[in-house]
């Protein structure tokens, strides 16, 4: 769901800047009250993961498409809306600027559509009264905890990304881009981000539903009665910076060639015998503008990776090399962030 500068008005852009730069600035000013230090290399290694997993385009059936997680609901359920909003604006930033997905002046947007949604509304109106609720009790505490964290990942997941899609289909009206009529637009975007929610949903539940067996403290909202977990934390960091490194290093590999819900929306799939859909033009579609021209000669100049390939190359390593480097680099900034920023630390050894 990653738009290009060429879908946005630079004066929907900049609104959009301002409204993530917003959410960036209270979850800043919360995070300096919060004192939960073990959040530091929990937040670094889910991020890694999140970014390593934005790289995994998923087959959607039938279709000619694509999709890949988001991974709001995921960072959210272990970190908090605050810290999950700012960890995916350190994963859609490196991604943009190192590896040229997304658009610089869209950057903004994207934050919204993809990072807004599934830390807050996934939090707040989803993640948080489902856990805190007394739906299942009769299952046992612990079957009432898995249960709650498969349905509220799923929901979330669901809910939360057909959000961002009508936000892309708003958005590029407000733009004023007439080639896409509103009503068309949004009625062939929902259907496929529904599918893809769906399949998020069901990665995001069986990683959360690792942690909850693993070290259940680690997840919001935990019913306090929950039994204590089967492993350590260093155990439950390793486990998910392996499999970060995994999943970018290795499946990146494998990685679906088919265009992404918003691609696949814009441009169809015709090639491979699938619908036109709104049938633009790859070359030629969308808005025009000095701002969107500055911001791509930015990007040129920033991004070593492009497409997550090398430059000079068509090695099929270029899309492990990306994977590795652009996890590392996320978990490394997400650290330098929390440490200048004097997050989680001890206050006096009290609660805030």
């Amino acid at each position: 769901m990653h738009m290009a500068d060429a879908l946005l008005a630079p004066t929907v852009a900049a609104a959009m800047y301002v409204a993530s730069g917003t959410a960036a600035g209270v979850s800043v000013h919360k995070l300096r009250k919060d004192d939960e230090t073990q959040k530091l290399p929990v937040m670094a290694v889910t991020a890694a993961l999140v970014f390593a997993g934005q790289m995994i385009n998923y087959t959607i059936p039938g279709t000619g498409s694509s999709g890949h997680m988001c991974g709001g609901m995921l960072l959210t359920g272990l970190l908090g809306p605050q810290a999950g909003f700012l960890s995916m604006i350190v994963i859609l930033a490196i991604q943009c600027l190192f590896f040229a997905d997304g658009g610089l002046l869209a950057l903004g947007a994207n934050v919204w559509n993809m990072a807004f949604y599934g830390c807050f509304v996934g939090y707040y109106l989803i993640w948080r009264p489902i856990m805190r609720s007394n739906l299942f009790a009769g299952m046992g505490a612990k079957a009432a905890g898995r249960t709650k964290i498969i349905v509220a990942s799923i929901l979330g997941c669901v809910i939360t990304l057909l959000l961002g899609a009508f936000s892309v289909v708003l958005e590029t009206s407000l733009s004023g881009i007439t080639e896409l009529p509103f009503g068309t637009f949004l009625g062939v975007m929902l259907p496929i981000h529904l599918a893809i929610g769906l399949i998020e949903g069901l990665i995001t539940t069986a990683v959360l539903l690792f942690v909850y067996e693993s070290r259940p403290e680690l997840l919001r909202d935990v019913h306090p009665g929950a039994e204590k977990g089967k492993g350590s934390l260093a155990t439950t960091i390793v486990v998910l910076a392996v499999a970060a490194a995994l999943v970018g290093g290795g499946l990146s590999l494998l990685a679906s060639s088919n265009p992404d819900g918003l691609e696949w929306s814009l441009f169809g799939n015709s090639e491979a015998g699938y619908s036109e859909n709104m049938g633009l033009n790859e070359d030629d579609f969308g808005v025009q503008s000095a701002a969107a021209d500055k911001a791509a000669g930015i990007q040129e100049k920033t991004s070593f990776l492009p497409d997550s390939s090398f430059s000079d190359s068509d090695s099929a390593a270029g899309p492990s090399v990306s994977g590795l480097v652009g996890s590392a680099i996320v978990a490394a900034l997400v650290l330098l962030i929390c440490f200048v920023g004097g997050f989680f630390r001890k206050k006096n050894g009290q609660k805030q």
